[in-house]
């Protein structure tokens, strides 16, 4: 199936490794024009270096989306060298686990910062050019935590709920105008992320890393964790053509963890 976005300019955001790498990867594979970033230097051209083995034109960019001015510097060098963004994927790490008392206000500050502020600084910047061509396809990646609290992640069930009113609002805003605003909700996938819920609970608990993996497997009516490389190709189809008449959702890819009706 031909997505239709080949040749056009996307930005995936925290793309080193895990979901956004594969996210940066499906899109790559359609023929878009990558732009991928990360805190750190060498993990993000490692991920560059992977990426252009399929041929792919990428651009590798080092950004603390938590930063405004950083985030607005990516942006111009992206337009620069790929032309205006069609397509942003903005994807950041989760905030800690732990208990509500246990977190501090500056836990909570850096967690509004991390995920919902990075999201509305990347979103400021690419929609204006959206706008004036009347095309844009923006991807939202939060958490099945927006849709159903997962114990012990009360930062992340709290904020991730936050981006998904956003990505709700932005698309009743931007549909005139054929921007397309949808989040994606992942569940458990077998990535760094991940495991290191897992070391974490293990601390707590006593119980080793690998008893909790086995457990959230059971969760999800699938009976096992999600291969990271299943993520992608949702990520990619939001983004394309073919998904003309998709806006305003929030779409689990879980396993099927989440059991609510909506």
């Amino acid at each position: 199936m031909d997505l239709g976005i080949a040749g056009k300019a996307a930005l995936v955001t925290a793309s080193s490794r895990g979901l956004g790498f594969e996210a940066a990867k499906s899109l790559a594979e359609e023929g878009a024009k990558v732009a991928i970033c990360a805190r750190h230097k060498k993990g993000i051209e490692e991920a560059r270096d992977q990426l252009k083995q399929s041929g792919a034109d990428i651009l590798a960019l080092t950004c603390d989306v938590t930063d405004e001015s950083e985030v607005e510097r990516m942006v111009r060098t992206v337009n620069e060298k790929f032309g205006a963004i069609d397509i942003l994927v903005a994807n950041c790490g989760g905030p800690p686990p732990g208990p509500f008392l246990q977190h501090t206000a500056e836990d909570w500050r850096k967690a509004v910062e991390l995920n919902l502020m990075s999201t509305v600084f990347l979103c400021r910047q690419v929609i204006p050019g959206m706008t004036e061509r009347r095309w844009g396809r923006i991807v939202l990646m939060t958490s099945i935590t927006a849709k159903q609290p997962i114990e012990g992640l009360v930062l992340s069930n709290s904020v991730r709920a936050a981006v998904v009113g956003l990505g709700k609002s932005l698309a009743g805003e931007l549909g005139p105008y054929n921007i397309l605003v949808n989040s994606v909700c992942p569940g458990y996938f077998l990535t760094e992320r991940v495991r290191g819920l897992a070391e974490s609970s293990s601390c707590l608990s006593g119980e080793s890393p690998q008893a909790f993996i086995d457990s959230w497997a059971q969760q999800g009516v699938l009976g096992r964790i999600g291969n990271p490389a299943e993520f992608g190709p949702l990520v990619a189809f939001l983004c394309s053509e073919k998904a003309s008449y998709i806006t305003g959702a929030a779409v689990a890819i879980d396993g099927g963890l989440n059991r609510s009706i909506f």
